[in-house]
């Protein structure tokens, strides 16, 4: 059985952390670890660890297949490959006990598909075992000055293996149904879920939020700085980001510090002997940092208490949504602002088309829209410490 361990720190050449791959005989997986090797530390194509570690998962998956089948990864062809996919859309996952996702399937196919043109560029095999075709994608309808995405018609290399899937765009959430949610959320979780509303921050950045990234705004006029810049220091793929949460929030941010988290921390340090304070912003009940996977189930459990089907990620999808329709009003009497380009600075995305899809979103969801873009910047955040 194929496994997953993790480089120490020390070996030279190879990342603290960096994920590799060992047979059944605990040996090296060599053409994985040189491909996943390749990806961490060639200039101009390094990943972040977290990217490794998904492309180390799906090919873990990968050659654990091979391994039972007892085949040589070398002979794979287009069949061996459909039949793995199609096992994963027959089969339920075995961490999850549900199907998998049909977007799940395509980013494991995608991987073995990457690797496979890797091997070949590197000559280690003769021929790629899948066959690419030029795909035409159905064009966004042209907005003004956004008419300058579709000046030609958007094709993209696919190869023949991925699965079709049915395109989910992303909804608001209602103003009834943000304090249904905020009525369910916990500390520090509520503010979390503030900071989530208010700037677009990942899952990610918001558990990596450190507590001197706060910033002291105790001498600045919310009348002449509504807004203060916190650079990120952890973010998808390592990209360099600033986010603008509104003074309010940073005040009670403040007041949570100085409050809720010193209470915390004083109470684990006479209970735990040795106990040291992290410095991450954002502390669970045991006074350690919030961890991605607590994330997910505290909100989880939020929306399914607040009868809602979603996760924290929405209130991103939310802010997105909210903040593009406040600049499109801001546009029609200041033509220089381009109100897709700055969303997409503001969330982060590498890519523009990925931004792209919220113009849809918000024709489809106008009337909630504005009835949230009142009361989000209204009131800031649907519940309130004073």
């Amino acid at each position: 059985m194929v496994s997953i361990v993790r480089a120490v720190p020390g070996v030279e050449g190879i990342p603290a952390g960096f994920p590799i791959l060992l047979d059944e005989q605990m040996s090296i997986v060599e053409p994985a670890f040189g491909y996943l090797i390749e990806l961490a530390t060639i200039p101009g194509r390094s990943h972040a660890m977290e990217t490794l570690r998904t492309y180390s998962e799906h090919l873990h998956d990968w050659f654990d297949s091979l391994e039972q089948s007892e085949l040589d990864w070398r002979l794979a062809d287009e069949g061996t490959i459909a039949g793995y996919r199609n096992r994963m859309l027959a089969t339920p996952s075995p961490h999850t006990g549900r199907p998998y996702a049909r977007s799940t399937v395509n980013d494991r196919i995608r991987t073995v598909c990457r690797f496979y043109t890797w091997a070949h560029r590197r000559g280690l095999i003769a021929a790629l075992p899948f066959d690419y075709v030029e795909v035409s994608l159905r064009s966004v309808r042209r907005q003004g000055m956004l008419a300058h995405l579709h000046h030609r018609p958007a094709t993209v290399m696919a190869n023949t293996l991925t699965v079709s899937e049915v395109e989910r765009l992303p909804r608001p959430l209602r103003v009834d149904q943000l304090q249904s949610l905020f009525r369910h959320l916990s500390s520090p979780y509520d503010l979390i879920a503030e900071w989530a509303l208010a700037t677009g921050m990942r899952r990610k950045e918001l558990c990596g939020l450190q507590l001197h990234q706060v910033p002291d705004v105790a001498h600045v006029d919310i009348d002449v700085d509504p807004l203060v810049g916190v650079p990120l220091t952890v973010t998808k793929g390592d990209r360099p980001r600033t986010v603008y949460p509104p003074l309010r929030l940073i005040d009670r941010t403040h007041w949570y510090a100085g409050e809720q988290r010193a209470a915390l921390v004083k109470s684990q340090r006479r209970t735990r002997p040795g106990y040291r304070p992290p410095s991450a912003l954002f502390l669970n009940g045991n006074g350690d940092p919030v961890s991605r996977a607590r994330f997910s189930a505290a909100f989880g459990a939020a929306f399914q208490a607040a009868g809602l089907t979603g996760s924290g990620h929405w209130l991103r999808h939310t802010f997105a949504m909210t903040m593009l329709v406040r600049l499109q009003k801001q546009a029609a009497t200041t033509p220089d602002i381009n109100p897709l380009k700055i969303v997409q600075v503001l969330l982060g995305h590498a890519s523009i088309q990925s931004t792209a899809i919220y113009l849809r979103c918000v024709e489809l969801h106008a009337d909630t829209l504005a009835e949230s873009l009142a009361y989000l910047y209204g009131e800031l955040v649907p519940h309130g410490h004073a």
